[in-house]
């Protein structure tokens, strides 16, 4: 789809500092992160919502977002994660991706309020090393 972002991320034509990478999803990091880690989860077909979601692309989305999680764990010493997505309704790119967001207890993190926060530079490679270490430290 040539005017969606993560589209043209997914095909290299903008920059996305990737975390994971299958034949069928990619993963990176969001440049406004609610915490520092927080990935991308996106299938490499344009789908707008998860009911658009193909059947065959349903189990390897949801097995990805759980390896995510478990690597904010992993790589990054975080306590927990917050996993979610938006259809339609508050989706600020009409292509599906799930949010993996690191946690920890007392970290702010209330309701569904979202603050962001910036990477310095070379900061965000960093994460993802962190991120892609811990993934390949994880059964696939």
């Amino acid at each position: 789809m040539p005017d969606c972002l993560f589209c043209s991320i997914v095909a290299g034509d903008v920059p996305g500092v990737r975390v994971l990478e299958t034949d069928d999803l990619v993963g990176f990091l969001d440049t406004r992160p609610v915490f520092k880690g927080h990935t991308l989860l996106v299938p490499r077909e344009h789908v707008v919502t998860l009911p658009d979601l193909p059947d065959r692309l349903r189990d390897p989305f949801l097995a990805a977002g759980q390896r995510l999680a478990a690597a904010m764990v992993e790589g990054l010493g975080a306590q927990g994660s917050f996993v979610a997505m938006n259809n339609t309704v508050s989706q600020s790119v009409p292509h599906l991706h799930l949010h993996v967001v690191p946690r920890t207890k007392g970290d702010g993190l209330r309701g569904f309020f979202w603050p962001r926060t910036k990477y310095a530079d070379g900061e965000a490679e960093q994460y993802a090393d962190r991120l892609r270490e811990a993934l390949a430290g994880l059964s696939a």
